[in-house]
C-alpha cells in the first residue's frame, strides 16, 4: 500500500471508530434513563409521589449532565422535545396527575429511546 493511500485510511478507521463509540454511549445513555423513567413511573403508579417525583428529578439531572454532548451529537429536536417532556413530567409529578404523567412518561421513555435509534449505524441512518 502506498503512503498516499494511508492517510486517508487511517481517518476513515478514525471516522468509524468515534462513529461506533458514539453510537454505543447513547445506546447506553438511553437505556440508564428508560430504566430510570420507568422506575419513576411504576412509583407513581404505586401513588408514592413524593418517591416518583425525586425518581424523576434524579433521570433529568443525569439527563442534564449530558446536555451538550446531545446537543453535538444528535439532532436537536429530539433532545429539545425530549427536554421539555422531562418538564411537563415533574409538573404532572408535582401535582399528582396519573393519568397525564404516564401518558408524559410513556412519551419521553419513547424519546429516549429515540435518542439511541437515531445514531445507531445502520444503511436508514446513513443515506
Amino acid at each position: 500500500m502506498r503512503k498516499a493511500n494511508l492517510i486517508p485510511l487511517v481517518i476513515l478507521l478514525g471516522v468509524l471508530s468515534f462513529t461506533l463509540w458514539n453510537s454505543a454511549a447513547v445506546s447506553k445513555a438511553s437505556d440508564r434513563w428508560h430504566t430510570q423513567l420507568q422506575s419513576a413511573a411504576a412509583l407513581a403508579h404505586t401513588g408514592n409521589w413524593p418517591a416518583a417525583a425525586e425518581a424523576l428529578q434524579e433521570s433529568y439531572a443525569d439527563w442534564s449532565a449530558h446536555q451538550t454532548w446531545l446537543h453535538i451529537i444528535t439532532q436537536h429536536t429530539i433532545a429539545d422535545d425530549a427536554e421539555a417532556m422531562y418538564h411537563r413530567a415533574m409538573a404532572f409529578a408535582a401535582t399528582e396527575e396519573p393519568s397525564e404523567f404516564q401518558a408524559e412518561m410513556s412519551d419521553l421513555m419513547s424519546q429516549v429511546l429515540l435518542l439511541a435509534e437515531t445514531e445507531r449505524l445502520r444503511i436508514g441512518n446513513i443515506l
